[in-house]
């Protein structure tokens, strides 16, 4: 006969703790969802433009999927616990991405650009794999923070020594193959400011004057992170590369936020990016062009020369209304060679309309929101920087983009994460994806580690911790 009082209470609670729900099938299931939205847009182009199905239709949607579950079991094996809809996004953007770039190569049959596409995509689901497998803690990553940051250093210089390439040194070319060091540099000295912050988060919060409504940290604690972004930034400045050194400049602001605490430096920080952008503006000859496309975007039209990019873009944002032309029935191929990079998020708003664009940017919401909660899940301070640096770099550069393309801001000349075409960036994608997959994993253990602890504080020996 059961005894009543404590002793049936305990009976009660010698139950060990149930695990977290992993939710691989959820993900599985959303990573099949997107490769079949993947094909059926591929399908839908071929049919829009020759009434026939692409013969590569097969292979396209077979090779995505491979791609998509090689990369899942990698999760499911070493990172079970992580958040379910991060590499269901990636899939479904970089899928959506391929069959903008597919759309576009059938108006210039002389620049097939998808199936270069396609090959970085497989490089960079490689990486994405390689990054799951090999990184078991992500704090790990914190050791090698100097490291990071000379790398990171060495990339963003290595552009200086080649030619510029429509304005801008940003890119390496040796023997017909191209990078963007950029690309890689800023998750680097995401790392890099990640680890300093952390490791100096109190005297940066507490230290030092305060000067207004700001607390300025000594010198000592503040100057080598201000030295490297100077210095980083500053090279970009040199490259013409603005739109990486906005991107930047946006990553240090945050992350200093973030570790601080402070909200003034939010207001410092829009306020230099302002004095920076107005005095880039009226000093550099490529940048104040583009700043006067942006004010007048049909002066070009006026004065009898044709629409220029920007004034293509926004008649392409026009013509797709609230549902689009269709995939495959647009022109944004008129805004010329840009279009399959800097201006593919006009073909997406002309051939998927108002409509396809705001689920483009809900993904793009959800992507970042993911890895934010990451970040305020995880109890260590580097993982929580980390988090908010690699998540603030996908919403940076997709509001910088979208900006410029709609004529919100100027434009910089970035890739879009994951749609645009350009190998490094796509690499890069895969590998802010793989890491936060990595810190997700790690914030839903540290929940199930807590709960253990906290019912064997509560029971004692009766439950297993």
């Amino acid at each position: 006969m059961t005894k009543a009082g404590p002793t049936g209470a305990a009976t009660e609670t010698r139950r060990p703790v149930a695990p977290l729900p992993r939710r691989r099938g959820i993900e599985l299931a959303l990573i099949l969802l997107a490769v079949l939205l993947s094909v059926y847009g591929y399908c839908h182009v071929g049919l829009a433009r020759t009434g026939t199905v692409p013969p590569g239709a097969a292979g396209y949607g077979a090779g995505l999927g491979v791609l998509a579950l090689l990369a899942h079991i990698a999760v499911r094996i070493r990172a079970p616990c992580a958040e379910p809809l991060l590499l269901p996004i990636g899939v479904l953007l970089n899928g959506l991405g391929l069959v903008l770039i597919y759309r576009l190569d059938l108006e210039t049959p002389g620049d097939r650009a998808a199936p270069t596409q396609l090959v970085w995509s497989t490089l960079g689901v490689g990486l994405f794999i390689v990054v799951v497998l090999l990184l078991r803690d992500h704090r790990v990553l914190q050791r090698y923070a100097y490291v990071s940051v000379v790398a990171a250093l060495g990339l963003l210089m290595l552009p200086i020594l080649f030619p510029a390439v429509n304005g801008a040194r940003i890119w390496v070319r040796v023997a017909g193959f191209s990078i963007q060091p950029g690309e890689f540099a800023k998750v680097l000295l995401a790392v890099f400011f990640a680890a300093y912050l952390a490791a100096n988060r109190g005297a940066l919060a507490y230290a030092g004057r305060r000067v207004w409504f700001v607390q300025l940290p000594t010198g000592r604690v503040l100057g080598p992170i201000v030295a490297i972004w100077l210095i980083s930034v500053g090279v970009l400045v040199l490259e013409r590369d603005l739109g990486t050194s906005l991107l930047f400049f946006g990553l240090f602001v945050v992350l200093l936020y973030v570790a601080t605490g402070r909200t003034g430096w939010i207001a410092v920080g829009l306020l230099l990016a302002v004095l920076g952008a107005v005095a880039v503006g009226w000093l550099e000859p490529h940048v104040h062009s583009r700043v006067e496309d942006w004010m007048d975007p049909f002066a070009t039209i006026r004065a009898g020369q044709g629409p220029n990019q920007l004034a293509q873009s926004l008649f392409a944002f026009a013509a797709g209304g609230i549902l689009g032309a269709g995939l495959g029935l647009g022109h944004s191929i008129l805004i010329g060679f840009a279009a399959k990079s800097d201006f593919i998020l006009a073909t997406a708003g002309e051939e998927l309309g108002l409509a396809g664009l705001s689920a483009i940017f809900l993904l793009y919401g959800l992507l970042v929101e993911r890895g934010y909660r990451a970040g305020l899940a995880l109890r260590d301070p580097f993982g929580q920087l980390l988090a908010v640096g690699l998540a603030s770099i996908v919403a940076l550069q997709v509001f910088v983009i979208a900006g410029g393309v709609t004529g919100l801001i100027p434009l910089t000349g970035m890739a879009m994460p994951f749609l645009a075409q350009g190998g490094s960036s796509v690499v890069t994608n895969w590998a802010i994806t793989a890491l936060l997959i990595r810190l997700s994993d790690s914030a839903r253990r540290q929940d199930e580690r807590q709960e253990r602890y906290e019912r064997y504080e509560q029971y004692g020996a009766r439950v297993a911790p």
